[in-house]
């Protein structure tokens, strides 16, 4: 009795411009004969965005606020989202969808929402 598991892309799609979103199914298999299976979904955004914090001393609960430039904007880091374990299909329908002006909205829209 050999039992084996398999993922397989079932979907990729390209939603609100940046977001790309798989689906992948886990299918359980015994002596060739599928007894399982289940749907996994992960998003994929062009970059892990956070803003610079710092702790306010004395703060009664704790807290971080956000630090802010001389322009009184949160300081903001973008890091590529890494995308080199993804499947072939994946890593190129991203590539494709991220253009440098994606990327530059997706940043712009990141950096407006208030968190």
């Amino acid at each position: 009795m050999a039992i084996t598991k398999e993922t397989i892309i079932a979907r990729i799609e390209v939603v609100s411009t940046w977001n790309i979103q798989v689906a992948l199914d886990i299918i359980i298999t015994e002596d060739g004969v599928e007894i399982g299976k289940s749907r996994e979904r992960k998003l994929l955004v062009p970059f892990v965005s956070e803003y610079k914090t710092a702790s306010v001393d004395g703060a009664n609960p704790p807290r971080k606020d956000p630090v802010l430039d001389s322009d009184g904007n949160k300081q903001w880091t973008h890091t590529d989202t890494d995308i080199s374990g993804e499947e072939v299909a994946v890593r190129a329908i991203a590539n494709a969808a991220w253009t440098d002006t994606v990327k530059a909205n997706y940043k712009t829209f990141v950096e407006a929402q208030e968190v």
